[in-house]
């Protein structure tokens, strides 16, 4: 008594019209899904597509540049150039303003 391989949850039934061997019209989809489950078992592939389920429907996340939050930081940065408390780093400036000075 021999055993395959790989285990089936199908129960096959033959039709006794047909002989032992190839049916005369195979199942392509059949055929075609335990093909890409046998894939993913021997790793070539890392999921069955047909697996996977759908996407939820949900909404695209807000804009960031829209939160009150943002704008006033945005208003902030601009006071600080206007004032030149923020600068970018050059030779003349090579470090970060500190606000030591002003305890």
């Amino acid at each position: 008594m021999t055993e395959e391989p790989f285990g089936t949850s199908e129960e096959l039934h033959h039709d006794r019209r047909e002989h032992g061997g190839m049916p005369l019209h195979p199942d392509d989809d059949e055929l075609a899904r335990r093909t890409e489950q046998e894939r993913v078992e021997a790793g070539v592939d890392d999921y069955d597509p047909d697996d996977v389920p759908a996407a939820p429907d949900v909404p695209a996340p807000d804009d960031p540049t829209d939160a009150e939050q943002y704008r006033e930081e945005q208003a902030e940065i601009k006071r600080e150039t206007e004032e030149s408390e923020l600068y970018p780093l050059t030779d003349r400036h090579p470090f970060p303003p500190s606000h030591y000075d002003k305890q």
